[in-house]
This record gives structure tokens, sequence and C-alpha cells, in this order.
């Protein structure tokens, strides 16, 4: 997986990366102050099986979006609490502590390394203006979690968990607006300024909100002073749309609806996936000639080598697949990608994901602890 992932990477941070990647911004809103390189990837992982039966990785999607960065800190506390993880095992990756985990994701999410990380998290007191030290203060750059009305989101505890390590804010994007080329909201009856935004929206869950919400979301794209993790547009770049470019033993074939010469003879080995859905929603499994001939848009859609999930995870209800989301960090010292970090996902569905697995046992968020080396 980590060699995969080097190899996904170097393709990001090539030169021909944003070349190939422009179309996927034809259909979307664009927002101004696009970086280079988003400061987070996470990449996610099928555990297959191949012809000679053996445990091989299989890259199923990836994205230049957050994940439960926060989350899995704690999860990975309760479970040590709870089972007797052996010595010499870790959910970090690549020399990682928690530590350091929290340290490299403060920067990330703050912009700054001035940050006091121990104090953030053993301390009760999450207003951070309030603090003694003035040049911890001074040099932090306001950063809140934007999300479309966040306390009815399915990940909420991330959004708790990062105020709680991070001290950042939980905002709704109904509480945003502008003053000049300044975002800010309101608390407590003060206004205050956003200098950075730690972006969690989803443009595809977006455009299905009212007409009042859509309109704040607008106000995004207007030249303001703001900095982003991630831009927007890393959500589409680094995505579904990636694969077709992706050329590897351990990344399924993928090719572009509308860039097919012909309809493949043996459908049941591919899967039909839209390019910018969340959560599984709209791909086709099992697949027919007519699923492909009544594709409105063919460039909005990929077609993707079937993987062969291993069963490999026995439970006490039947066997479970799963799959392994690693996350990436950028590391500015270095100038490239580093693996910190994993959570895992088991499903008895033909998918993984919620909606695949309502009926099931024995399934859902999990962690992977890897062996150090």
């Amino acid at each position: 997986m980590l060699a995969t992932g080097d190899y996904v990477n170097q393709v990001i941070q090539s030169d021909r990366f944003n070349s190939i990647t422009e179309s996927s911004l034809k259909n979307v809103p664009l927002f101004p102050k696009e970086t280079a390189l988003p400061k987070c990837i996470v990449m996610d992982f099928a555990i297959a099986i191949n012809e000679q039966n053996e445990l091989v990785p299989a890259l199923i999607e990836l994205q230049g979006f957050p994940s439960l960065f926060a989350y899995e800190i704690l999860q990975d506390e309760c479970i040590r609490k709870t089972y007797a993880i052996p010595a010499g095992y870790s959910p970090y990756l690549n020399g990682y502590t928690k530590e350091k985990y929290v340290a490299h994701l403060e920067t990330i999410l703050k912009g700054n390394t001035l940050i006091d990380t121990k104090k953030n998290l053993d301390t009760n007191n999450r207003n951070i203006s309030n603090s003694s030290n003035d040049t911890i203060k001074n040099s932090i750059k306001h950063t809140v979690l934007l999300e479309i009305l966040p306390h009815q989101q399915k990940t909420r505890i991330d959004f708790y968990l990062t105020e709680k390590y991070f001290n950042i804010s939980t905002v709704c994007i109904t509480e945003i607006f502008t003053e000049g080329a300044h975002l800010y909201y309101q608390r407590y009856g003060k206004k205050i300024k956003i200098d950075r935004i730690y972006n969690r929206i989803v443009l595809d869950e977006l455009k299905h909100q009212t007409k009042e919400i859509q309109e704040k979301g607008a106000l995004l794209q207007n030249n303001l002073e703001i900095e982003w993790v991630t831009h927007p547009h890393h959500f589409f770049r680094i995505s579904k749309y990636l694969l077709p470019f992706l050329k590897h033993t351990y990344i399924p074939r993928t090719q572009f609806v509308d860039q097919l010469t012909e309809t493949p003879s043996a459908l049941e080995k591919y899967i039909l996936k839209p390019l910018f859905s969340f959560a599984g929603q709209g791909v086709i499994i099992d697949i027919s000639p007519s699923d492909i001939e009544n594709i409105k848009d063919p460039s909005a859609w990929i077609l993707q080598e079937k993987v062969n999930y291993a069963n490999c995870i026995e439970t006490p209800t039947g066997p479970a697949k799963a799959e392994l989301r690693l996350f990436y960090f950028w590391d500015e010292a270095k100038q490239q990608y580093t693996a910190t970090m994993n959570l895992a996902r088991l499903s008895k569905g033909k998918m993984i994901g919620v909606n695949y697995n309502k009926t099931a046992t024995w399934v859902g968020g999990s962690l992977a602890y890897f062996e150090k080396f």
C-alpha cells in the first residue's frame, strides 16, 4: 500500500498533474486562491485476493479532502483501553506517534508551527484568545471547520474532536457573512473574522440544499482574504477522476466512459461509478449494456475493473471484507506526502458503507494496527 501510495503521490506532484485534471473542474463552481497541492490526501485500498490466492491491495478511490483525522486519535485510545493490542503495533505509520501526528495535523489546520500541542490536548479551556502566551496567540490565523449543517452530519463526532484537540470552532455555512474582502461569523454576540477554512463541505451535497444555503456557499466564490485546507478544487482533481491516469499493479484499470471505443463484453468484471458522488451514491455494481447506453453525460462516469475483495476478517456472524484508508499529510520539510495514520472499514455487503450493510453485524468503522518497522 505504501509503495502504491508513493507512486500516486509522484503523479500528483508531477508537472502534468494540473493539465490532466483541469477538465475535472469544467462543470463545477470555481473558487479563487487554489493552492498548487492540498495539505492532505486520503487513499482507500481494498484488501483483495488475486488469481494466485494472495492477499493484495487495490486502490479503490482517493480524495484531496479531509477524513476522520481527529476521531481516529480517540478511537485508538478507546481500543487500547478495551482490547489487548500487542506491543510493537500501532495505527500510526512511518514512525508517527500520537504526539507527532497531532503536532503535524495542527500545523496543517492552522498554518503555523508555534502551537503548544500538549496544552491544547490537556486544557479544558477552548478559548485560545485567553492564552497567556502572546507569542502563540499572535501567531495563530483564526481557523474554522466549515460544514453544511454540521450537527446533522454523520461525521459530527470528528468535528467535535477537532474542536477539542485543536481549539477550532465548527461553523455552519449558514453562519458566514462577508464585509468587503473578509469573511466572518458571529458567536455570543461577537463578530469573528475567518482567516483559514478547514473545508469539510462536499459541493455535491451543497447543490441539493435550500436556495438560502446555496447563496451562502456562493459567498466563498468571491475573492476573499482566506486560506483553504483543502481547496474545493482539490476535491475534484484528486478523486476518482485521477484513476484513469494511474497505471500500477495495485490500481484496477479504470476508463472514462466517454472514451470507451466499445462496451466490454464481460461487464460482470467491471463496476460503473459517477465521478463526483460520495458515500457510494450512484454506483452500479451489476452492469448491463443499457446502463452504459443510458448515461446522459458519459464524461462524468468511469468504468473500473471489479476488485475481488477477500473475506479476510472472521466474525461471529461470518467473514467480512475490508478497506483501509491511509491518511497522507504534506511534509513541508521533505516536500512530499507522508502516510501518517489510517482507518478501516468492514463490510458484508456488495460495497463498503452504511447503505450496503444496514442489516449486517460486525461491520462498520474500525482501525488497523501495523507492526512497527
